[in-house]
């Protein structure tokens, strides 16, 4: 794993596991992680990282709009 050194503004009100959430998070939206990755990133349970995705506005159905539409219309 590598590491990631940042430099953020002191007067962005954020913690580090914030950061790291909302980096896993992202990077789970866009597939570029799988669930499981992207809670090891966080530091938390598969579980736990999959609860708290909805304060992120993200769905654990990392599932593209085109594809169920295609998927609804060949139903």
């Amino acid at each position: 794993m590598k590491t990631l050194t940042l430099n953020i503004p002191d007067n962005l009100d954020i913690d580090n596991r914030e950061l790291v959430m909302l980096l896993a998070s992202k990077l789970y939206e866009q597939g570029k992680l799988s669930l499981g990755q992207a809670a090891e990133l966080a530091g938390l349970t598969k579980r736990t990282f999959a609860e708290l995705l909805s304060r992120y506005n993200v769905s654990i159905f990392n599932f593209p709009l085109s594809d169920l539409s295609s998927d609804v219309a060949n139903a």
